[in-house]
């Protein structure tokens, strides 16, 4: 068998087995104190200078490689990040030998096979060393949550260790193994929460003259929102307003005092973000002082947009082709409205998101996220690998 055959096995074990493990043992949202030492001890086995507890249980790796002259390491520095948080979902997955060993998590999202990729890359480019410059390996915490990003920023990761840019991707299930596909601008949006608090007076169901229905006002507050989209924004932009819980303090025959609705709301870029927020709470605070009720309308941001920069999205495009082929690579793919804490990273450095192809159809990858079923597609290991350390090689030539 040729050698190169048999590294490339090697390779391809090597990472299907980090991610198996992974699989195994999954924890959540800056709860990864086992997966964080896992990911720290491989990356100190492969030489690289690793620091801990970044945002919690967030890593940084460094890998430097100096000019071939010997003249010194590069200036630059380029970022590769790893989401690691697993979900609170129960796995159902008979026969599947690597299956959660945790009651009530698994890794539903693929977050394992991120890890394992960019652990993949590490190893590549800590034995190649065919760059000039440092990259710097992030593996975050807590991206489920919206939070992970947040914390590792707020813990000086950008001030004490630098970077000139920084690249990611996402597993897709829908899109054919393998295809790595991208876009200029937004290619993931926003995720806003809000929470309507509406208080009437409460009476007896057989004299509601003498109370304020806060019922009928949550439901006409429902359908008045459906407006908002289709008469506020823009119908060239993409936004969604969702009403995902209506509760109440009532019984059968009392009308409640009070009405509690929740949801969330999706959209590429700020200003449609504040158009969302603006016109929601003008409708809520409307419709309840119009039948003399009470109002109280929270909006959070829980996930910034994920806005892919144009030099950036390029630079990707160019590695994808060399290491997938021009056949296997989607330059301009459409825009999801699913969210991922990356956006953050994108407000304070330049890069790049893309999705590489999980399976679709029939193919073993098409399970979607976030299902009990789901399971990431080995065979894209080694081909995220070498993306990101190609990325690395086009971004610090040697």
């Amino acid at each position: 068998m040729r050698q190169d055959i048999v590294q490339d096995t090697y390779f391809a074990k090597a990472l299907t087995g980090w991610r198996h493990a992974f699989h195994r043992q999954p924890e959540t949202g800056f709860e990864e104190v086992s997966t964080s030492h896992t990911v720290a001890t491989i990356l100190e086995s492969l030489g690289l200078d690793v620091h801990r507890h970044i945002g919690g249980t967030g890593i940084v790796a460094n890998l430097r490689v100096g000019n071939a002259d010997g003249s010194g390491s590069g200036n630059g520095a380029i970022g590769i990040r790893a989401d690691m948080d697993a979900l609170s979902i129960a796995e159902h997955a008979p026969g599947r030998s690597y299956a959660s060993q945790v009651p009530g998590k698994m890794h539903a999202c693929g977050h394992d096979g991120h890890m394992s990729m960019v652990l993949g890359a590490a190893k590549l480019l800590a034995e190649s060393r065919d760059f000039n410059g440092t990259v710097r390996f992030i593996f975050q915490p807590a991206e489920e949550h919206g939070r992970g990003a947040k914390a590792m920023i707020a813990d000086g990761l950008l001030e004490r260790f630098p970077i000139d840019a920084i690249y990611g991707v996402h597993n897709m299930p829908g899109i054919p193994t393998g295809r790595i596909a991208t876009r200029t601008g937004g290619i993931m949006a926003s995720e806003d929460n809000f929470v309507i608090r509406i208080r009437g007076r409460g009476t007896h169901a057989a004299r509601p003259h003498m109370g304020v229905d806060p019922l009928v006002i949550g439901a006409q507050i429902v359908v008045a929102l459906q407006t908002v989209v289709s008469r506020s924004v823009d119908p060239g932009e993409s936004a969604v307003v969702s009403c995902t819980e209506f509760i109440t303090d009532g019984i059968r025959n009392a009308i409640p005092t009070n009405v509690v609705i929740k949801g969330d709301t999706r959209s590429y870029t700020p200003h449609v973000q504040q158009l969302l927020e603006t016109r929601m709470r003008e409708i809520c605070m409307g419709i309840c002082a119009m039948h003399g009720a009470h109002c109280e309308f929270e909006y959070t941001h829980e996930f910034a947009p994920t806005m892919n920069w144009a030099e950036n999205t390029a630079l990707a495009v160019r590695a994808a082709t060399v290491v997938a082929g021009e056949a296997m690579v989607d330059a301009d793919v459409a825009p999801v409205m699913a969210s991922e804490d990356f956006g953050v990273f994108l407000q304070h450095v330049p890069g790049n998101f893309a999705f590489i192809g999980n399976g679709s159809g029939d193919e073993p990858g098409a399970i979607p996220l976030h299902n009990a079923c789901y399971d990431f597609n080995d065979a894209i290991l080694p081909l995220g690998a070498r993306y990101f350390a190609q990325i690395v090689r086009d971004s610090l030539p040697r």
